[in-house]
């Protein structure tokens, strides 16, 4: 394997809208869809979409609760998620002080 093979990264994060969201989310303990839509500038239908593949995978946990009868759900990583996002960070953290010059 190669030192930089980018096969090993985590696709699942990779993805731009999903790195987003997960970094949106390792700095708080949790955040509601509307906080995150307007973080990553993501339209409902697509951060829906990276939001369900997130919590598929157990990288993301949904809390749906009713606040003012209006439905409300708010995110939070999973320890999962946590250990796949820091080992996803460390990966390029350890690339990068071999592409600066």
């Amino acid at each position: 394997m190669s030192e930089f093979d980018h096969t090993s990264l985590d696709d699942l994060i990779h993805s731009r809208l999903r790195l987003a969201i997960m970094a949106a989310l390792a700095g708080v303990e949790r955040a509601d869809f509307s906080a995150l839509k307007r973080q990553v500038n993501a339209t409902d239908g697509n951060l829906g979409m990276h939001l369900r593949k997130l919590e598929e995978a157990g990288y993301i946990q949904a809390d749906k609760q009713f606040q003012d009868r209006k439905p409300v759900t708010r995110y939070a990583l999973t320890d999962t998620g946590k250990q796949a996002f820091a080992a996803y960070l460390d990966q390029l953290a350890a690339w990068l002080p071999k592409t600066r010059a």
